[in-house]
């Protein structure tokens, strides 16, 4: 069983050889293969020889086209500066003033150079992986992609000032979003993850009112166009998890400070399932093998069952070897449990 049919078997809840590993790694990724993380952002060739060479070393079952959430914000308009081996950063931001989203329009993938560049790495992981690999494109969330080219402070406060220009921001990133997932859809992407990550920082009632909506458009489109839909939102979703839910997506990551899975696993749909939970820093970075062990089949248990292999977010370029390796493991075992 190859790394496709045994995640997607997964998901319909039919019974693989072993869980579906999907490790989120970008930094520790281009750390293992020896490229520079500009490179890794900005390259198609570079960030999918590390990725590919990752899922080689390690058994992912994945491979997916995440590096930094800035693509779609540079084609709006905000500044990106890339060092040339750290992370990149904002230097300017596309909406200065609540006005400026008078001027936003509806974004054109063939018309930005990192737009493209994300069809260029799904086409290089369809080539390469001759589709026996599971693959796994990106957008940002509405709400996410509205702070990278808003900025979180003000992103947040305008939610509650300038709420009817927030909507009509949140609008014009939705459908550039449909338009960008399209692309990927058609490029050969078997799934497209949403990565909206600030909604763990605002109360229900502004996630119903801003957010669930969209997301459920974005899943809904994704699902029209024969793929399958994640979301990741990092931090603490217990209080939106219901919500998140009822977007229909099919892969739901659930950070390490979330509450217990219990009851909400009843409100997963048939083909629905969690990622996650052990905590990069102190289980995946700093932990032993026992407690990276434990920590898996901890959550593989709460979510009985149905779970696919994952830290909460990221694996930090800190984390040794060994230790991933280990965790990795634990998808034979936990079919054990």
């Amino acid at each position: 069983m190859n790394s496709l049919e045994r995640t997607i078997c997964f998901i319909e809840g039919g019974s693989p050889d072993r869980i579906p590993f999907h490790p989120i790694l970008m930094r520790f990724a281009a750390k293992h293969a020896g490229v520079r993380y500009r490179d890794f952002c900005l390259s198609h060739t570079h960030k999918c020889m590390a990725n590919i060479k990752c899922a080689d070393d390690f058994q992912s079952d994945w491979v997916n086209t995440m590096s930094d959430a800035y693509a779609e914000a540079e084609a709006f308009g905000t500044k990106i500066f890339y060092p040339e081996d750290d992370l990149p950063m904002v230097q300017k931001y596309a909406i200065a003033d609540i006005s400026d989203i008078d001027r936003m329009k509806v974004l054109k993938p063939g018309d930005h150079s990192r737009l493209r560049e994300r069809s260029s790495e799904i086409r290089e992981y369809r080539a390469s992986t001759a589709g026996k690999m599971f693959i796994c494109g990106w957008v940002e969330g509405p709400l996410a992609e509205y702070c990278d080219i808003r900025d979180i402070n003000l992103g947040m406060t305008d939610l509650y000032e300038h709420p009817e220009e927030v909507h009509k921001a949140l609008d014009i990133i939705t459908e550039s979003a449909m338009g960008f997932i399209t692309v990927q859809v058609r490029e050969g992407a078997h799934c497209i993850g949403i990565g909206d990550s600030v909604c763990s920082l605002i109360s229900p009632e502004l996630y119903d009112e801003f957010c669930l909506g969209r997301e459920k458009a974005l899943v809904d489109h994704i699902h029209a166009l024969g793929a399958l839909a994640k979301i990741h939102i990092c931090g603490n979703i217990s209080a939106i998890l219901p919500g998140v839910i009822s977007t229909g997506t099919d892969i739901i990551d659930i950070d390490h400070r979330t509450g217990p899975v219990t009851e909400a696993v009843r409100m997963l749909g048939e083909r629905q399932v969690f990622a996650g939970k052990s905590d990069p820093i102190s289980v995946l970075q700093d932990g032993d093998e026992q407690r990276i062990r434990e920590s898996a089949a901890a959550f593989f248990m709460e979510a009985q069952g149905r779970a696919i292999l994952s830290a909460g977010c990221e694996v930090t370029p800190g984390t040794t070897v060994e230790n991933l390796a280990c965790f990795s493991g634990m998808s034979s075992e936990l079919l054990k449990l």
